[in-house]
């Protein structure tokens, strides 16, 4: 498929404006790094006049005394423009990320139904009354938290951005979108669509950038009641401390190391087919990939004979092909990251199964790509077997009791997402107790839905997106006490 470069603007105040040093960024399909379209830079100064435009439409009487109903109403519609636009945001999704276009489809899908759940609850945010000494009343209001910036990631663009954004808007507040700079399209496309479905301008602004100089500035601001940040452990401190400074409340989603663990009863066939999209859906680049895979000694080797198998036989190519298994690395910077990751598993003594390389010549030299890649003998002291590498490479490692395992899955600084494979439903529930993560799988994984909870242990964030406990971050708890003496 070939594409149009487009000169895209960033939205301010319901416009769609250049920057204000006139600068732009080219977005690079990651399939063969050719520039798919010419995106306005924000800087410091559009940072500021993006929160300005949010405080102004959040004090307008607009949006201020707006009947919730008639906020969901708009949910309603954008989800229903998400469905019809769908075609045009899985490409463009598939076109930025890499991802194929299957992935994209799914992810789009999931942005609508999270669009619509929320919408559902906008006019169901209620307080309460709480019982006190005779002649009083006393009552809790829920009120919008204010501004909030919503600082997206780059490998799940549209589905991250639709998540932290349906919420805000359902509970009242203003919103600024600061998508990754590698890939701001969907999030445009998203900014465009939200101002169709009636939201008032300035309620939803859009402002592409440098995490380092677009992120941080509006992450410094005063004027700023909330950031949601998504994405590695070591920028989301820098948020906390940048936020910190103004006791700004965070909500924060990070890294991940996580742990599949496979039991002798397991349904094993789908539990390969399991593990391996765990770790090779959008090429690796998941908080909540499974990229430590735990087998009971007495399947091991079939196991991992069959996943190795497996690997070596997924087809690499552009994601809009829809034969392609797994499709490239975001970025020649990420392609070089991983690939230090797997040299560094080697010269520190892992045990290469497949992969590690890059493909060999057949018309994707151009392209971010590495071959699906399987280690074992990796141990927790390793960069394999503790990093979040974020790409297609899986360690695994045998166990003979339960207690080994959990002791195992439990031995990371993360605790964001786990996995457990078996036919006893004791076992089952047992593990899932212990396991240190936010959120356990159990015979299926890479499954969240909007109504569910979804936060981490650990080094792997703060609070919970998704779900009606979400609502609990936007809004301000109110507390009205009157004396009726």
């Amino acid at each position: 498929m070939t594409i149009q470069i487009q000169q895209l603007g960033m939205l301010v105040n319901g416009e769609w404006k250049k920057s204000s040093d006139g600068k732009t960024t080219s977005i690079l399909d990651p399939s063969n790094n050719q520039p798919i379209a010419e995106v306005e830079r924000g800087n410091k100064d559009d940072a500021r006049a993006a929160v300005d435009a949010a405080r102004q439409a959040l004090q307008s009487a607009d949006w201020r005394e707006i009947d919730p109903s008639k906020r969901g109403r708009m949910l309603y519609k954008m989800a229903n423009l998400v469905r019809e636009n769908s075609d045009e945001l899985a490409k463009l999704e598939t076109l930025n990320v890499g991802k194929p276009l299957r992935e994209s489809k799914g992810d789009v899908a999931w942005a609508a139904r999270t669009f619509e759940y929320f919408a559902g609850l906008a006019d169901k945010i209620e307080g309460e009354t709480i019982p006190v000494p005779p002649k009083r009343l006393n009552y809790t209001l829920r009120e919008p938290l204010g501004v909030t910036v919503h600082i997206v990631p780059w490998n799940y663009p549209v589905a991250l951005a639709s998540r932290s954004v349906a919420p805000a808007l359902a509970t009242g507040n203003s919103v600024i979108i600061k998508p990754s700079e590698l890939t701001p399209l969907t999030a445009l496309k998203l900014g465009e669509l939200l101002l169709r479905a009636g939201f008032p301008k300035g309620i939803v602004n859009v402002v592409p950038g440098p995490g380092s100089e677009v992120g941080m500035a509006l992450c410094a601001d005063r004027q700023v009641d909330g950031i949601v940040f998504t994405g590695s452990a070591e920028t989301g401190v820098q948020v906390m401390e940048t936020a910190a400074k103004n006791v700004t409340p965070v909500l924060l989603e990070l890294g991940g190391k996580n742990p599949h663990i496979v039991f002798q009863d397991a349904d094993v066939p789908r539990a390969i087919k399991s593990v391996q999209d765990g770790i090779f859906t959008n090429a690796g680049q998941m908080c909540w990939a499974g990229s430590r895979a735990y087998i009971h000694e007495s399947i091991y080797d079939n196991f991992v004979k069959e996943l190795v198998s497996r690997a070596k036989t997924m087809k690499l190519g552009p994601g809009i092909d829809e034969s392609t298994s797994m499709g490239p690395l975001v970025s020649k910077k990420r392609q070089e990251t991983v690939l230090g990751y797997v040299k560094d598993g080697i010269d520190e003594g892992a045990r290469l199964l497949t992969g590690s390389e890059k493909p060999p010549a057949g018309g994707l030299e151009r392209g971010n790509y590495i071959q699906p890649t399987i280690f074992d003998d990796v141990t927790p002291e390793m960069k394999l077997g503790s990093d979040e590498i974020f790409g297609p490479v899986l360690s695994v490692s045998k166990f003979s009791t339960v207690d080994e395992a959990v002791a195992m899955a439990n031995n990371s600084p993360y605790g964001l997402y786990g996995g457990v494979w078996t036919s006893n439903v004791k076992t089952a529930h047992d593990v899932a107790s212990r396991l240190q993560v936010g959120v356990v799988a159990v015979n299926e994984y890479l499954v969240t839905f909007p109504q569910t909870p979804f936060g981490g242990y650990k080094d792997s964030g703060i609070g919970h997106e998704n779900g009606i406990r979400s609502l609990q971050y936007y809004t301000r708890t109110k507390n009205v006490s009157v004396n009726l003496a």
